[in-house]
């Protein structure tokens, strides 16, 4: 444990009483009361989420545009003004790098936010790659703290710390501007499938905000959260984890990204690879399952079809708001459809489950 890292606000979870784990060579709280709490209160009203642990590494220069695009699957060109894109890092074989998203900070300026785990092997991939172009990159993680705040009441709760128009700033979009007095980038991404937004400021600050917007929340039911309520949400939402969905070994055509992977924009790491993956179909794909039978699928449990093991979880827990246990599994393509019936090997023992389409949850409409 002495040598994990732990963010600014490691303080404030040991005082609130959090559950502390190991996630990405982090010390991390995964709960503060239970999972099942946490996430109901996301989805029901708000929850405030440490994710300082997240890299944030900026690429600037003449050739800032051009460097981002040998990067990305998706197209940069489309990260400009105040739009947020998400894209999948590729090495040349169509394996990932990471994913992550694109901030356009001003002309010949970019900031990318990047896994925790990943953060140290994403900066040196990109140095490795920014060989010949006119750029600096800079690795500014440890100096940048990152408070996500999701669920329904996110607006209400934090528009009365800021003069930002923050109803005004949609999806996947950002600004800048001060909250509790404090200058943060703002964004409304999210990975929860619930609404919300996300401050980026610097890290001295970071007790400070925690515990300022959690004061300014109480009245309406804000709680801290951790980790554990992080993945079932993102998990119902059928949002993808580094390790998990994606990786060295699964391309983002086989995670069902294909929206972020441009091959007409131009070369990039990886378009080869992936250009003759889309001409002759994955040989794999995800897909989600519910449960017939009672249990809880878990990474590499084996799915099986007619008795046949055609691939495996990749992530699989209880679904708190559907009350069903859930999985995302990689297979081998045309083996399922969607309503069938698969099994999931439990500890050795065969569990029925359906194939159905995702997400699992998609939040109500207002």
């Amino acid at each position: 444990m002495a040598d994990l890292k732990k963010t600014p606000l490691y303080g404030e979870h040991v005082a609130a009483g959090a559950k502390m784990v190991e996630f990405g060579g982090w010390l991390m709280p995964v709960q503060y009361s239970s999972i099942i709490e946490e996430h109901q209160r996301v989805r029901n009203c708000a929850g405030l989420f440490d994710v300082s642990h997240m890299g944030e590494i900026t690429i600037k220069g003449p050739d800032a545009l051009a460097l981002v695009q040998k990067l990305l699957t998706n197209d940069a060109d489309r990260a400009t003004g105040d739009r947020v894109i998400y894209s999948p890092m590729c090495y040349p074989d169509g394996g990932v790098v990471d994913d992550l998203l694109v901030y356009p900070r001003g002309e010949g300026e970019y900031l990318l936010v990047v896994n925790a785990g990943n953060i140290d092997k994403d900066f040196a991939w990109i140095q490795e790659n920014a060989s010949g172009f006119r750029v600096e990159v800079s690795n500014i993680s440890a100096a940048t703290a990152q408070l996500a705040l999701q669920g329904p009441r996110a607006l209400e709760i934090l528009r009365p710390l800021t003069r930002v128009d923050l109803a005004s700033l949609g999806y996947y979009r950002w600004t800048e501007g001060h909250v509790l007095g404090v200058h943060c980038l703002i964004s409304r991404t999210g990975y929860t499938g619930e609404d919300g937004f996300e401050l980026y400021f610097e890290a001295a600050a970071a007790p400070t905000m925690w515990r300022n917007i959690l004061a300014a929340g109480r009245e309406a039911g804000l709680v801290p959260a951790g980790l554990g309520a992080r993945d079932t949400l993102r998990l119902e939402a059928a949002l993808p984890l580094y390790g998990h969905e994606l990786g060295p070994d699964i391309s983002p055509l086989e995670a069902g990204l294909h929206r972020f992977v441009r091959l007409e924009k131009g070369e990039f790491n990886g378009r080869e690879a992936l250009a003759a993956q889309r001409e002759a179909g994955v040989r794999r794909q995800l897909v989600g399952l519910t449960m017939i039978d009672r249990g809880i699928p878990r990474p590499e449990y084996p799915v099986l079809a007619a008795g046949k093991e055609i691939g495996y979880v990749t992530s699989g827990s209880l679904a708190p708001t559907l009350g069903q246990n859930i999985a995302l599994a990689l297979v081998a393509a045309g083996t399922v459809s969607t309503g069938g019936e698969v099994e999931v090997s439990i500890r050795g023992r065969v569990n029925r489950a359906r194939v159905v389409k995702l997400p699992f949850y998609r939040r109500p409409k207002k």
